[in-house]
């Protein structure tokens, strides 16, 4: 017989084995016990929490011949249909390939038939998201009102993007993320009736990596047992199974970020690297090992249960914690979360995670908040040991005398187009459309290089608008038809805030002319 995952031999046959939905479990048992059984539910959660399998257990449950308190008895001849995926009355759709109108018509017109045997038919579809809205249309009215017999189980992880016309017809349940404990409590149960020896650390590891999903657990357990198959699964193999890093590392690795060792840093990123360390799983792991860092420093009461860790461990981190400032933690949480966010799609992620160690280690690249408070403490410790500073050399710049603004020169002559063109620039804004002529009325004129016309407009939409080369070109053509000659017009920009007489000559007061536009 072939071998069968983990995930799947171990699926739960009875409610009771479910772990961690009790408010679902519980409610739906209650509805069976009472016959109060609703025709739609929607069961919405992250991948790997139970969807499937409590639609599938309260499937058999509906139809079971002997119920034993709201669970399937397993062992009546529907039970055993269902079990066995023979039975004609539990139907399970994946709408990621069955999404279209005519997919739908067929369940339509299939629930028009009543069950062979047993009370009713279940429909079960999975990843409902999927359906286009034709098929969310067509499904409407017999969600609403099916057949006594018939009762629809909607399973998504994408909640967001079913219509709420359909999510008012159904019950909605949603499924949690699993705790740590309890997976850790399952893994250990399935692995002592497997009869394999685990270490309690490897199995919180794994539970705590599938975040969680306890089918990602499962699966994780699955693929580290057979790596070392036939021995006991230790810490050290999980983590080299998973391409993980202990965390003994990551505390060598914020000892040498402390004293701005750079070389150090990038010398220990090494030896993970050669171990064949998966990156994108140390980014996520220090950034967890940064967070116990950060309740161990700011908590006063016992935080054991909250991150997770042995007494010895726990102890072990606020003693780390002594030698580091709050401060300083929630700066690298900040930076190891943003790196997270750019490493999985990179192709160079050791480069990516180098330069993070770099900017870690020389806070004066940085100019947040976090970044000069680190710097200020560097200072601080470097005038205790008697080191004498010397003012950087861009704020010595700084403190010269700063000369004022020079002022635009006046060109000597002023082009005779130039001047006609000022002069009858009402009449050509009023012949615009919006919003041409919004941004042109708030816009001044002035000279540009080679004494050109110049639109000085404020960075921002206007800019913008006035940059794109086909409202450029229908400007220079509307001013070129306006004079009967060809124009050049350059548009620039004057930052929010700025002065415009500092920056650039007012052509009107040069001309003496008013070129107030006015609404029409």
């Amino acid at each position: 017989m072939s071998y069968t995952a983990l995930y799947r031999k171990f699926r739960p046959d009875i409610f009771e084995d479910v772990k961690g939905q009790d408010h679902i479990v519980t409610t739906l048992r209650n509805q069976i016990k009472a016959d109060r059984i609703g025709h739609a539910y929607l069961f919405t959660g992250t991948r790997g929490t139970g969807k499937t399998t409590i639609a599938k257990l309260f499937a058999k449950s509906v139809n079971c011949e002997n119920p034993v308190d709201g669970s399937p008895c397993g062992q009546c001849r529907s039970c055993q249909t269902i079990a066995s995926g023979a039975s004609v009355n539990v139907i399970e759709i994946d709408a990621a390939s069955n999404n279209g109108v005519d997919n739908i018509r067929e369940i339509i017109d299939e629930v028009s038939y009543s069950p062979v045997e047993g009370k009713y038919k279940v429909y079960i579809i999975d990843e409902v998201h999927m359906l286009s809205i034709g098929a969310f249309n067509a499904l409407l009215k017999t969600l609403e009102e099916p057949p006594s017999y018939v009762i629809f189980i909607l399973a998504t992880t994408e909640v967001h993007k079913i219509p709420i016309t359909i999510l008012s017809r159904c019950q909605r349940y949603d499924f949690k993320r699993i705790t740590i404990e309890t997976i850790a409590d399952r893994l250990r149960d399935l692995m002592a009736q497997e009869q394999v020896q685990v270490e309690e650390r490897a199995l919180k590891y794994i539970a705590k990596t599938a975040d969680g999903s306890m089918r990602d657990a499962l699966s994780l357990l699955d693929q580290c047992i057979a790596f070392h198959f036939g021995e006991e699964l230790t810490y050290d193999k999980v983590l080299d199974v998973l391409g993980a890093v202990d965390t003994e590392v990551f505390a060598r690795l914020l000892e040498l970020i402390q004293v701005r060792d750079v070389t150090g840093c990038i010398a220990l990123l090494e030896e993970v690297v050669m171990q064949g360390r998966e990156l994108t799983q140390f980014v996520t792991d220090i950034t967890w090992y940064l967070r116990n860092l950060l309740l161990a420093k700011t908590s006063d009461h016992d935080i054991e249960d909250v991150i997770d860790i042995s007494s010895e461990n726990l102890a072990r981190l606020k003693t780390e914690t002594d030698t580091m400032d709050i401060e300083e933690i929630m700066r690298q949480i900040r930076i190891f979360s943003e790196l997270s966010g750019q490493i999985k799609y990179a192709t160079q992620k050791r480069i990516l995670i180098e330069m993070t160690l770099i900017k870690l280690c020389k806070p004066a690249m940085e100019t947040t908040n976090d970044a000069v408070i680190a710097r200020l403490k560097d200072l601080e410790k470097k005038i205790e040991k008697g080191v004498v500073q010397t003012a950087p050399v861009a704020l010595q710049l700084t403190q010269e005398p700063v000369a004022a603004p020079v002022k635009p020169v006046m060109p000597k002559a002023i082009s005779e187009d130039i001047r006609q063109i000022v002069g009858g620039w009402r009449g050509i804004v009023s012949k615009t459309g919006q919003p041409l002529k919004t941004h042109l009325k708030n816009a001044r004129l002035s000279l540009g290089g080679d004494n050109q016309l110049a639109i000085v407009v404020e960075d921002g939409v206007a800019f913008d608008y006035l940059s794109k080369e086909e409202n450029h070109k229908y400007v220079e053509d509307m001013i070129s038809n306006f004079i009967q000659k060809q124009v050049s017009v350059q548009v620039q920009g004057l930052p929010t805030g700025g002065r415009f007489d500092e920056s650039y000559i007012d052509l009107a007061k040069v001309i003496d002319m008013d070129i107030e536009i006015e609404d029409e």
